[in-house]
């Protein structure tokens, strides 16, 4: 986890591109749910088209189900494996909204919802909270842009 910090802190002093290198070459070697989660989840952030963004979040997600309680609190005992739920789905509702794709942003908007229960009740919670009430309205305004 040390060379994921390390790549979110190149792509905050502005280095994408070398965040990007960094975590592509961490997804080659993730075997591991939790590691593959983080490293999709961050690659898409990264990504340069809505395209490549939505295959990373997508495959975020697609790590989840492999994900234990038991991995995330080795990690972090504060960590538990469904709060990553509302991030997974929210991502890929506001990048199928960019996309042009109202139904699947919906679809994900609803799975977000149904998994509110898991975020703690922190900064990190509210923000997930907040973000989803402004890609619910984007979607709702049919919007296409960047939030």
């Amino acid at each position: 986890m040390d060379e994921i910090r390390r790549a979110q802190e190149m792509s905050v002093a502005g280095d994408r591109a070398g965040a990007r290198t960094v975590l592509e070459g961490l997804w080659d070697s993730a075997g591991d749910p939790l590691h593959r989660c983080s490293v999709a989840h961050y690659l898409a952030d990264l990504q340069d088209t809505v395209a490549d963004e939505l295959r990373w979040d997508e495959r975020a997600l697609a790590a989840f189900p492999d994900l234990t309680d038991e991995r995330t609190r080795a990690y972090d005992d504060t960590w538990r494996a469904r709060a990553f739920l509302p991030t997974l789905h929210l991502n890929l509702a506001d990048v199928h909204r960019r996309a042009g794709h109202p139904d699947l942003a919906r679809h994900h908007l609803a799975e977000t919802t149904a998994a509110l229960d898991a975020l703690p009740g922190d900064d990190y919670g509210a923000m997930i909270r907040d973000a989803l009430v402004r890609v619910r309205d984007a979607l709702a305004a049919g919007s296409t842009a960047p939030l």
